[in-house]
């Protein structure tokens, strides 16, 4: 679960990280981070994007509660300021949370080397 300083939860936020930030995906998910401005002091927050193109709500839900849990231990890993937006895709509904991780991991990584170029 995440901690409510890391979620988002305006409109805004997730319009700032994903048209300003750096997209990576994988078969699974994309991932789009804001990397942070210089002296940002705000945690790093975390949202979630699963249309309905993922499946019913139940499924939906299923893959959401799955990005939540793989997300929390990753939020240390940002930095402060970061904002990361993770968009599921339809495979992602039939994806172990272990195949999740590692398309997390690997989005994340590159993710983060376009962030800083």
């Amino acid at each position: 679960m995440l901690p409510p300083q890391h979620r988002m939860r305006r409109s805004e936020e997730f319009t700032d990280a994903v048209r300003g930030g750096a997209r990576s995906g994988t078969r699974r998910l994309v991932v789009h981070l804001g990397a942070s401005s210089a002296g940002e002091t705000t945690p790093p927050r975390a949202g979630l994007v699963v249309s309905k193109a993922v499946g019913n709500a139940v499924e939906r839900n299923q893959v959401k509660r799955r990005l939540r849990g793989l997300l929390a231990p990753r939020m240390n890993d940002l930095h402060d300021g970061d904002s990361i937006v993770v968009r599921a895709l339809p495979a992602a509904r039939g994806a172990s949370s272990a195949e999740l991780g590692e398309d997390l991991d690997v989005a994340l990584r590159r993710a983060r080397r376009r962030a800083q170029r």
